[in-house]
């Protein structure tokens, strides 16, 4: 047992030296894939949305002019209905009343007028000839004028009675939609008033939206406009539309007209866009989203959200050098358009910014880029 530990010990000691004498392994250099986008230099148009209401071409109330109870209702709600299509009728027999009277009265003052002028016809002569005196020639022309100032005044109350015999039948102003009725047969109904409407038309072959801009947003964009040569601030400007759904309107309209002043309220200004609306999918009352063109950018260099680090106020992002190595730069960014930034400083047309997001994104790494591409949203808005 002795004499075989010294061997064992030997060996022992002998495998240790050499495995210490081997080369120990160098670690594996992992070269990361990176997804990189180029910054781009473009044109970019800014849109702007704003929420706003439909109208009509035309909105008419429909008001009855004389009083009295309605008899009828000749329309069915909802309906297109034409230009002097009858809509109600109102009880006419006291109107009807009224017109037999003033006819009457008419009467009587023409056959007070005829006898009146045979006298001054009898009395003229007889006063020439010294027969009757001045005196009584006076009377007989006041008598024959104030007939006629009768006949005048019978004629026009029978005209009065005949528009209001006329006006218990009311008709439509205009062609268009008609609403839901406010009254029904058998229901009293007064003169025009606050309150007193029947029922509304409304044209909707185009179709006015209304929505309000700041005070702010009409400064820069009347300056703009002016400085562009174009005085009318309130023509020539396209406008699209997006429905409740989220689906845009197809066909395009244009601002036609800016309030004559700024609500001093709610420091905003009203403004109108029109809009074909053929199809009439278009009516008046729906809430819908307004766009149009509010600025423009000339060839400005923009690059995804996604590549832009923000600490606080500073925006970092990593670009790759010609040996695919992540160098750290500060840029100075503008305007935010849709899911992208525009840069202002730091940074060039062409070079190659790097995703942030990935653990490797350190400076100095080397990485192994995989150009993405990205795509700018056209119609970009505030």
């Amino acid at each position: 047992m002795s004499r075989q530990f010294p061997k064992i010990a030997f060996y022992v000691c002998a495998t240790i030296f050499i495995n210490g004498c081997k080369e120990k392994p160098k670690p594996l250099t992992l070269v990361p894939d990176v997804a990189v986008v180029e910054a781009t230099q473009r044109t970019v148009p800014i849109y702007s949305d704003y929420v706003g209401q439909t109208f009509g071409e035309t909105d008419v109330e429909i008001q009855s002019r004389v009083d009295g109870w309605i008899t009828g209702i000749h329309f069915k709600e909802g309906d297109v209905v034409k230009k002097g299509q009858l809509l109600y009728t109102i009880d006419d027999l006291p109107i009807r009343n009224r017109v037999d009277q003033a006819n009457a009265q008419l009467s009587q003052a023409i056959t007070m007028k005829v006898k009146n002028k045979a006298d001054l016809d009898r009395v003229q002569p007889l006063t020439a000839m010294k027969a009757l005196s001045q005196r009584d020639l006076d009377a007989a022309i006041a008598a024959y004028n104030a007939s006629v100032s009768q006949v005048d005044a019978a004629t026009a109350a029978l005209r009065n009675a005949q528009l209001e015999l006329d006006y218990s039948k009311i008709k439509a102003p205009i062609s268009g939609i008609i609403g839901l009725t406010k009254k029904q047969v058998g229901d009293f109904v007064g003169r025009m008033g606050p309150g007193t409407a029947l029922n509304t038309i409304s044209s909707v072959e185009d179709v006015k939206v209304r929505f309000s801009i700041t005070e702010d947003e009409y400064l820069k964009f009347a300056r703009r406009k002016i400085e562009a040569g174009n005085k009318q601030i309130n023509q020539n400007v396209p406008v699209s539309l997006l429905l409740s759904d989220g689906n845009p309107y197809g066909v395009q309209g244009s601002i036609n007209l800016a309030n004559r002043q700024v609500d001093a309220a709610t420091g905003s200004l009203l403004v109108q866009a029109v809009f074909p609306n053929s199809q009439g999918l278009l009516r008046p009352g729906q809430y819908v989203k307004v766009r149009f063109q509010t600025d423009i950018f000339t060839d400005v260099v923009m690059i995804p959200q996604q590549s832009i680090n923000q600490l606080q106020n500073i925006y970092q992002v990593f670009v790759l050098n010609d040996s695919n190595q992540l160098a750290p730069r500060i840029v100075k960014t503008g305007r935010r358009v849709g899911s992208n930034w525009i840069v202002t400083e730091g940074l060039k047309a062409g070079e190659k910014v790097a995703i942030v997001g990935s653990a490797f994104l350190k400076p100095s790494t080397v990485v192994k880029p995989s150009v993405v591409n990205w795509n700018y949203d056209s119609t970009s808005r505030q």
